[in-house]
């Protein structure tokens, strides 16, 4: 709305220079003349009331004469902020087809203006369609499709937007990057409405460009590529986001590690897990940091992450266990298995410490464990390590 009220504060102070013109050519007649000039006075010493009452008690006969005062008091009444004086006496003077080229169209983009201002879409809409069609030298048609494309954005016409961005486009010549930006904003606003998607994708990327530090271009181009099941291509928009500097949401940074592991990356995902708020006290989000570390073959730091999720819950001390026991770490798996509390693991766990006293040469206990292994459900492995550990056993004692 700022950006409104500045163009036509620019409109007011060359509709002032259009109304030295004209008294200066003589287009008015002698006695209104005078009276426009000492209205302009009063105007100039900040005299508004003043101003306007000079004018208000003019009755012109003359049709160009009522025009003009017409559209000088619609200026008048604009900077006193009358906004519903100012249109009222601007159409009338817009109606009456007697300002001539120039004047009469920086007038009728006046009109325009305010009522887009007052938020009358619809009234505004025609009169700037009709600037299109005649444009003085010194105007801008770039400008005046930006803002048809603005008004139809108020109306919900998102296809009416990109047509009118689209001949935006083709003649603008942007002064500033903001004038850029506000273009691409309306664009994507109306490619998001009509859901066009792949659309929506070059607009993203040149407004990531314009405004690299804004967070809000990132996660929504996030979001569509992953709507368009685009996973590769929104992990690469999270990891440019993140070394642009952009701060990354808890749940952004729980879909980058998702997106890691997908890709074949499971050390990136725990890395990243591991930067969540509470990571360190939160069961699912240290089981899936273990998962992934195991993913990885980083055995170390998988042991350490399960030790830490066993403490929250000791059906995890299996994980535990499993892994240091292939680790090499006996003892410490033996220690751990004794810890489990899950019963419906009871065999499993009895076939870990068979494995794991056969690593460490004690053959009685480990068959012990098979043999209890079998009576809680009787398997091949169990009977396996049975027949295996009783015939060495058999073979150290004859040996002896």
């Amino acid at each position: 709305m700022m950006k409104l009220l500045s163009t036509s504060s620019a409109l007011v102070l060359s509709f002032i220079l259009f109304f030295s013109h004209s008294i200066q050519a003589g287009q008015l007649s002698q006695y209104n003349a005078a009276k426009v000039q000492r209205a302009i006075q009063l105007q100039q010493q900040d005299k508004m009331k003043e101003a306007i009452g000079v004018l208000a008690d003019l009755s012109p006969s003359l049709e160009y004469d009522k025009a003009y005062i017409q559209r000088m008091l619609g200026v008048f009444y604009w900077q006193s902020g009358n906004s519903n004086s100012a249109v009222s006496y601007l159409s009338k003077a817009v109606s009456s087809k007697q300002l001539a080229d120039e004047q009469a169209w920086v007038t009728q983009r006046m009109l325009a203006d305010l009522l887009l201002t007052e938020q009358r879409f619809s009234d505004a809409l025609p009169h700037y369609y009709q600037l299109t069609k005649t444009l003085p030298e010194k105007q801008s048609i770039g400008d005046l499709w930006f803002r048809i494309s603005q008004t139809h954005y108020q109306l919900s016409q998102w296809n009416k937007v990109l047509s009118a961005l689209n001949k935006h486009e083709r003649v603008a010549i942007y002064k500033k990057q903001s004038e850029k930006s506000q273009s691409l904003v309306l664009k994507l606003g109306a490619q998001l409405q009509l859901k066009q998607w792949k659309s929506a994708i070059p607009t993203l990327n040149s407004l990531i460009v314009l405004e690299p530090n804004k967070a809000t271009w990132w996660q929504q181009l996030t979001s569509i590529q992953l709507r368009l099941n685009q996973p590769k291509n929104a992990l690469d928009t999270l990891i440019l986001a993140q070394r642009q500097g952009i701060e990354l949401s808890q749940s952004e940074l729980k879909l980058l590690a998702q997106l890691y592991a997908q890709r074949g990356i499971p050390e990136k995902a725990a890395e990243t897990l591991s930067r969540l708020e509470g990571a360190k006290g939160d069961i699912d989000l240290l089981t899936m940091q273990a998962s992934y570390w195991q993913s990885a073959k980083e055995w170390d730091k998988a042991i350490v992450t399960w030790s830490k999720a066993a403490t929250l819950d000791s059906r995890f001390y299996w994980q535990v266990a499993q892994l240091q026991i292939q680790e090499g770490r006996h003892q410490q798996g033996l220690k751990t298995l004794d810890k489990v509390k899950d019963y419906k693991k009871t065999e499993d766990i009895a076939l870990a410490k068979v494995r794991a006293y056969y690593k460490l040469n004690q053959i009685d206990s480990a068959l012990l464990y098979a043999k209890r292994a079998n009576d809680f459900i009787p398997s091949n492995e169990a009977k396996g390590w049975i027949k295996y550990l009783s015939q060495l056993r058999k073979t150290v004692n004859n040996s002896v």
